[in-house]
């Protein structure tokens, strides 16, 4: 199936010059959403996950059918102020600024294995910062996977080293 036939081009957003690739489409089209679930979830159990890590907040959308799908747990990363328990956080920075992604600290055990879902692989900060939070409580990241990867934007490059699945590039 090729994915990108149900991602829509939004030009000049959110800013002018942008091209935002939207997913929504995807997630409206029932078999579409299932075909790159599925592709996750298999490339999940090839690397053994147990756990699923997603940003907030299209890391949700994709992170909690994988995990539901393979039975294992799903832990989002959230900004900071919107988890109630202990946490630990990472300050990354932003293209204007900063910002702050929170783990819950019994969220992740010490050798586990988690594979880190988001929608889109676009400049790494936000993928870098919750690999860290991960390593940070002793997990092991063994994947990153993506429906869209926006190959100019270097993504890739923040987060050498890390094995990387995208569905869709652009």
């Amino acid at each position: 199936m090729n994915l990108k036939n149900y991602i829509a081009d939004v030009e000049n957003f959110p800013e002018e010059g942008i091209i935002f690739r939207d997913i929504s489409p995807l997630m409206a089209d029932g078999e579409a959403y299932r075909y790159a679930t599925n592709e996750i979830v298999k490339y999940a159990k090839d690397k053994g996950v147990e756990m699923i890590v997603g940003p907030e907040a299209r890391g949700f959308i994709v992170g909690c059918p994988v995990a539901y799908e393979l039975g294992i747990g799903f832990a989002p990363a959230r900004k900071k102020g919107k988890l109630p328990r202990e946490t630990v956080e990472v300050n990354y920075g932003l293209e204007y600024g900063q910002d702050t992604l929170q783990l819950h600290k019994d969220s992740i055990r010490p050798g586990q294995k988690v594979l880190v879902c988001d929608d889109l692989l676009a400049t790494g900060g936000t993928i870098a910062a919750t690999i860290e939070l991960i390593e940070s409580l002793g997990g092991v990241v063994v994947g990153t996977a993506f429906i869209v990867e926006l190959k100019d934007l270097k993504g890739r490059d923040k987060i050498k080293g890390y094995d990387i699945l995208a569905l869709a590039e652009y």
